[in-house]
């Protein structure tokens, strides 16, 4: 087994060194190097020897460097391998309720055990092999992130429409035994795994001292859920029975363990009328990525950059600008646009929710907001100097929408600048402030 080297950076060990491009990397001191988990953990020894293939020869390198020094390499891909997709057809899964017509790209399912140590993606386990499993205990490589849904292996196999759904639970088990930390996501359906299903999964995970948090979130249902499984949303009563029974296990935890490790997503107490706990109830805030607990941080912050880091900030004229958010997170921001308008008088501010049309069904959050509902809904407003929309709404590379629509084409379209916010509270009052 070897790994292509693309490229190798000037100036870089691997370049000093005389490691050439399109040669091929076989083992870091005598470690064999599949991807890239193999070669970023093996690379940070101060004394490497690289076993490299050039042109049908093998050749020895030795590299001197500091402690997690790069080496230099560059290769085709970042994983150095082809990313593993899903075998799942979950009932509940997002990417099966998309609209046709969108990018390739939006379609692909990942399940890589490698994602969810580099970019804290979550894996089901159904799609891991021995080799992996092996590795991940033998370099002790932690977190891990897993999709768990149900620790009923029959109703998990139903669940995900995999016959082997429940038999990878096992794989869990092994890895909490061997003193791996894991984060568990359990993705609720109604009269699917809640209720009693619920209380039994929290009960088996809570058990496993190496599970440092386990999220729950509702189930996002869009309008395109022709011949797929029939399922109902959350509402306000099962909303609150789901978040009767996290608190209960919060509070298990919490006396079994000195801390928190169960946690509802913002959305159940949004749509459950309960407030959201202060930000001391979430621990380490493992699960942001779940929307657990982004919104009572997110006040936390704008409050502090208010109250604060800007306190004595003077806004020399009047400014005239709007937020848009989704309906969920709606709430949330006029609260904070309503504090700073009265502390700066001069600042004028609206916040438009912005109703999902493109997905339809419940899907409420800031995140899937696309840039054709942006601007059919504000077309017509007046939006002063700059719209303000959250980074969530685009992809990764921060240029689109979900439905393709550039940052450019709404501008253009609602002659507006367009400010992009990470979603940060001092970040969102700054802009505010246009700074």
């Amino acid at each position: 087994m070897s790994v292509l080297i693309r490229s190798v950076e000037e100036g870089s060990p691997a370049y000093k060194a005389g490691i050439q491009p399109e040669s091929r990397l076989i083992s870091i001191n005598k470690n064999e190097i599949c991807d890239v988990l193999d070669y970023r953990f093996y690379q940070n020894e101060k004394r490497l020897k690289l076993k490299v293939e050039t042109n049908g020869k093998i050749k020895s390198y030795r590299i001197k460097k500091e402690e997690y020094e790069e080496i230099g390499l560059v290769f085709d891909t970042y994983l150095m391998d082809e990313q593993r997709s899903c075998k799942n057809k979950c009932v509940f899964c997002f990417i099966d309720q998309l609209p046709k017509g969108m990018r390739d790209t939006l379609y692909f399912k990942d399940d890589d055990s490698r994602l969810s140590f580099l970019f804290g993606n979550y894996i089901t386990l159904t799609n891991i092999t021995e080799h992996e499993i092996e590795r991940i205990i033998k370099l002790h490589i932690s977190p891990i992130n897993i999709s768990v849904h149900t620790t009923n292996p029959e109703l998990r196999c139903k669940m995900m429409n995999n016959r082997f759904a429940g038999e990878s639970l096992a794989v869990l088990y092994r890895l909490a035994e061997a003193g791996i930390a894991i984060n568990c996501q359990l993705v609720l359906c109604p009269d699917y795994n809640d209720g009693d299903e619920l209380r039994r999964s929290l009960s088996d995970l809570i058990s496993l001292p190496t599970v440092q948090s386990i999220a729950a979130v509702p189930v996002g249902l869009t309008a395109h859920r022709d011949g797929l499984a029939p399922l109902k949303p959350f509402n306000k009563e099962t909303a609150s029975a789901v978040l009767d029974i996290l608190n209960e296990f919060s509070d298990l935890t919490l006396e079994k363990y000195g801390k928190r490790k169960v946690f509802g997503s913002d959305e159940f107490y949004i749509l459950s009328e309960r407030d959201i706990p202060e930000v001391s109830y979430y621990e380490d805030f493992l699960q942001l990525e779940n929307g657990v607990g982004m919104w009572s941080l997110f006040m936390s912050e704008a409050v502090s950059a208010i109250e604060n880091d800007f306190a004595d900030t003077v806004l020399e004229k009047t400014r005239k600008i709007t937020v848009a958010t989704g309906e969920s997170a709606y709430p949330l921001i006029k609260n904070i646009v309503d504090i700073s308008t009265k502390k700066w008088h001069n600042l004028y501010c609206s916040v438009k929710p912005i109703k999902n049309k493109f997905f339809g069904g419940h899907i409420t959050v800031t995140g899937l907001v696309t840039g054709g509902d942006l601007i059919e809904q504000l077309k017509d407003e007046e939006l002063g100097e700059s719209l303000l929309i959250s980074a969530s709404m685009l992809r990764y590379e921060k240029d689109k929408f979900l439905d393709d629509v550039t940052v450019e084409q709404v501008e253009k379209a609602l002659n507006v600048k367009v400010l992009i916010i990470e979603n940060d509270g001092f970040e969102f009052v700054s802009n505010l402030l246009g700074n």
